[in-house]
């Protein structure tokens, strides 16, 4: 197990991976750098394997399927991730990994948001885009995250060895964000600059249809994490378009007493049953999803006892 290493998530970006790995290298000397290329076109890997990093390669496209990977092969204390398009600044990515180290924290977020992303970034659409998934997720999950999309972060070996990666894509970061938060793990928001692209890098995210599998994403993991409330919306959302089908054929009936809408009555009165239905899935996916978290505690202790007797044999061997 090392102590600490640095992963690289790289797709076409030979105008920067070599100042990133140069940086990482710089900043924490101790540390192995990892670049995982990912079907790059250009020559990516060769700089990066210049540059003084280890290139391994996943053939799956998606930052998913990269986070996955990199999380499955190499075993760490400290696990920082960082994108390869030079964005981040790394002077402060030692204090992340000592809060990891020294502060036991699980999750170290590079929060751009608080920083310089605002001025820097010049797609209007993405800062809306960053603003409103960060409120959308601190409202549904009672959090505080600063910025819930960043590529900069710092992981414990006891996260990373107990998250579940289920997207492919971009949504690897909110998918993350939301685990770490269901899950209590420690997390904390560290305030980093943010500077654009340099000229002639291109970022790889569409904006659209990468926002709407975000908020996709968000949606599901909201369904799985918190069936109660999420049912419950769905079954309150029907009992109301069911009432508003319902209330006239009441009135009709109490001043003439006909029921003149049969086919409405019999719409509604399944309406009325399908609300019921979602509440009652609700109940018993609380259940399953309750029974599922002491299963996730009970490896959660297996996974933290690895790394406790880790700790042990490097501390009798020195």
């Amino acid at each position: 197990m090392e102590k600490v290493v640095v992963l690289v998530p790289c797709y076409n970006e030979e105008l920067t991976i070599k100042k990133v790995v140069e940086d990482a290298k710089k900043y924490l000397k101790e540390a192995s750098v990892y670049v995982y290329d990912n079907n790059s076109t250009d020559k990516s890997a060769e700089i990066a394997k210049s540059a003084g990093a280890i290139v391994r390669y996943e053939h799956k496209q998606g930052k998913g399927n990269v986070v996955r990977t990199m999380f499955r092969e190499i075993d760490a204390l400290c696990y920082v991730i960082v994108d390869a398009d030079d964005t981040y600044d790394l002077q402060s990515v030692k204090d992340m990994v000592d809060l990891v180290i020294d502060k036991n924290y699980d999750m170290v977020i590079g929060d751009r948001l608080s920083s310089t992303y605002f001025t820097e970034n010049k797609r209007k659409f993405h800062n809306f885009g960053n603003t409103f998934v960060r409120f959308f997720i601190n409202k549904i999950f009672n959090s505080d995250i600063k910025d819930v999309m960043t590529g900069y972060r710092c992981f414990s070996y006891d996260f990373v060895k107990t998250f579940p990666i289920l997207t492919t894509g971009f949504e690897i970061e909110t998918e993350m964000t939301i685990h770490a938060i269901y899950h209590n793990f420690n997390i904390i928001n560290k305030k980093v600059n943010y500077k654009d692209r340099i000229e002639n890098s291109t970022s790889k995210l569409n904006t659209i249809p990468d926002g709407i599998k975000v908020i996709f994403t968000i949606i599901k993991l909201y369904r799985d994490y918190k069936p109660m409330e999420f049912f419950t919306i769905l079954a309150f959302l029907l009992f109301v378009v069911a009432t508003i089908f319902f209330v006239p054929i009441i009135i009709t009936f109490k001043e003439t007493g006909l029921v003149p809408k049969i086919p409405t009555l019999i719409v509604s009165m399944f309406i009325y049953l399908s609300s019921i239905i979602l509440y009652f899935v609700g109940v018993i996916l609380t259940y399953i999803a309750t029974q599922n978290k002491k299963e996730f505690e009970h490896n959660y202790i297996n996974i933290s006892n690895v790394r406790k007797k880790e700790l042990n044999r490097e501390w009798f061997e020195k």
